[in-house]
């Protein structure tokens, strides 16, 4: 049974499913598709045509498929989309935007914790079990991997990709790739300090595989006999690499094809 407070908006051609709750002064514009179970606390604002999974929670302020924050774009321009999957947390104050392009999406996976004050800008792909610690800040176009932790305050610039599973300390800025599975730290630029051990936990990995990671970024990342980029390749030559380690390696490889380290400005 869907429960709608008096005082909410619902604009007509928005679907509202079984079991959604609709909290005091909520704004739900057409179009808007709300799954299954989904909460929206009080003042929550879901703009146009955004489709939004089953069993989330949305606290208060949220403002989600706003227009992107983009220079000279009119009100009635044409944009993309925002999809967002199941069982995720959005805190207070998160602000989500749609793609700038009209045949798009800006997509956010399943059971994510997006926590206070998170900005996640247009044409980005988060995806799953992943952590976003208050005050986040994602560009455009940015790429977050599954089981990706960021702390407090962390600033990710346009076109980045994290890898899955990474950490990132409090008030890092990241301006480049980073590879799946690491600890970065520090900002313009920022140092890779370690692998994300809790993260390979988290992960599943068994002990056979978390030590071939460990022993793959003290090769790349605490050999300093050769170049990252050179041992990278070299890897990439070896039969039999694990699957986990061919990931970091590949990661490495994608990154320099772009003079920024960004695999993704590649595309824009």
């Amino acid at each position: 049974m869907k429960q709608i407070h008096s005082t909410a908006v619902i604009e007509e051609g928005a679907i509202i499913q079984e079991g959604v709750v609709i909290g005091p002064h909520c704004f739900v514009d057409t179009g808007a598709v709300i799954g299954e179970g989904t909460i929206l606390q009080a003042n929550v604002v879901i703009g146009k045509n955004v489709r939004i999974g089953k069993r989330n929670q949305l606290f208060p302020n949220c403002v989600i498929g706003g227009q992107p924050q983009i220079l000279n774009l009119g009100p009635d321009a044409k944009i993309g989309g925002l999809v967002i999957g199941d069982d995720n947390t959005i805190r207070e104050q998160v602000t989500i935007h749609p793609s700038m392009h009209h045949d798009a999406i800006t997509k956010i996976g399943n059971s994510n914790l997006i926590m206070v004050g998170v900005h996640i800008g247009h044409d980005c792909v988060i995806e799953d079990k992943i952590v976003l610690s208050n005050f986040t800040q994602i560009s455009g176009h940015c790429k977050i991997e599954t089981g990706v932790w960021l702390s407090g305050v962390v600033l990710i610039h346009q076109f980045t990709t994290v890898g899955r599973w990474c950490y990132a300390a409090a008030i890092a800025g990241i301006n480049k790739d980073i590879p799946p599975f690491l600890i970065v730290s520090g900002h313009y630029p920022p140092e890779v300090r370690g692998v994300n051990k809790r993260g390979l936990k988290r992960a599943g990995l068994n002990e056979k595989q978390q030590k071939a990671i460990q022993d793959a970024y003290k090769h790349l990342y605490r050999d300093d006999k050769k170049p990252l980029l050179h041992k990278a390749k070299e890897m990439a030559e070896e039969a039999g690499l694990d699957e986990n380690v061919r990931d970091m390696v590949d990661a490495i490889l994608k990154s320099s094809e772009h003079r920024y380290g960004r695999y993704l400005e590649k595309f824009r």
